[in-house]
């Protein structure tokens, strides 16, 4: 069953050593509720893979961007479509009932990696 712990690590051992080492917090937990709460975790572990390998496929597209900007002398950055994406992202958080400063904050610091890439991909 997996734990509260966030999959980050605190630099020793991979996080799965660390979240195996940890005390579980659900003994003296009725079963019904610690089967609920196995189930819940689980349905996160794979949102989670589906979250990880969703960012890797968008990474890929983006990779091929940078790539053409960097064939035609293009900026690795794009100020006005980076705005609209964020717009577009804090309207999609809206109706989703996501905290739309959440979702820019995220898509921001994505876009920042996208970037990077890009000046990667140009000094190449």
């Amino acid at each position: 069953m997996a734990t509260t712990d966030s999959g980050t690590d605190s630099g020793t051992g991979s996080a799965a050593n660390t979240a195996a080492d940890a005390t579980d917090t659900t003994d003296g937990v009725e079963e019904a509720v610690r089967a609920e709460l196995g189930a819940l975790r689980d349905s996160i572990d794979n949102i989670d893979a589906a979250v990880v390998h969703m960012l890797a496929e968008r990474f890929k597209c983006t990779q091929r961007v940078g790539q053409l900007k960097a064939d035609h002398a293009l900026p690795p950055a794009d100020p006005a479509r980076e705005a609209r994406q964020i717009a577009r992202l804090r309207q999609l958080a809206e109706s989703a009932k996501l905290d739309p400063a959440f979702a820019e904050k995220l898509l921001t610091f994505i876009i920042a990696e996208v970037i990077r890439h890009h000046e990667t991909i140009a000094r190449s």
